[in-house]
């Protein structure tokens, strides 16, 4: 059988490396080896380290938000209470961004948020969900558990958190439900 050499394959593979590897210290840009090693590093910190700027940036727009607030007499976590009730929904970046290019409006929002917080005001949107809520609550209250099936009444059962639903018949699991 002839030998097989694996010249072309190999040298691109390492040529790819050490493409990669350009621009790092020592021997680190210039032996396949330690290159290698480098290379390897260096997307695993890449790849901790995108994660880790998400969080180092929410971060920076807390503080910059609360050092607004601050200067508005009211702490960061009463103003995003406020805001939260209100029913105001910008993200941290934006307000961060609002703090510093635009303090009057920020002001404004930070006024906004104490009255919301002295009245306890809700918003349409969660007065909306509050109704939805208490008719999903009368929707289930209305149900007519008899007409079920043996499957479904064990499901309610198992959702109110009943003990000992596997093993009962019909018209027990219906006297505890009710």
């Amino acid at each position: 059988m002839a030998r097989v050499k694996g010249g072309t394959v190999s040298k691109t593979r390492r040529r790819k490396v050490l493409k990669e590897a350009k621009g790092y210290f020592g021997s680190k840009h210039r032996l396949y080896k330690t290159a290698q090693e480098q290379v390897f590093h260096s997307g695993a910190y890449a790849y901790r380290d995108r994660r880790q700027k998400k969080r180092d940036f929410r971060k920076l727009w807390i503080t910059r938000i609360n050092a607004a607030c601050r200067e508005n007499d009211i702490s960061y976590s009463k103003f995003m209470n406020g805001l939260s009730i209100m029913g105001i929904e910008i993200n941290r970046k934006m307000l961060s961004e609002l703090a510093i290019d635009n303090p009057k409006s920020f002001s404004k929002l930070v006024e906004d948020a104490k009255k919301a917080l002295q009245n306890g005001v809700k918003s349409e949107k969660k007065v909306e969900k509050e109704e939805k809520k208490e008719e999903k609550v009368l929707k289930e209250e209305k149900k007519d558990y008899s007409k079920m099936t043996l499957a479904e009444l064990k499901e309610v059962a198992k959702e109110q958190g009943l003990k000992g639903y596997s093993t009962m018949k019909k018209e027990e699991l219906l006297k505890n439900i009710k």
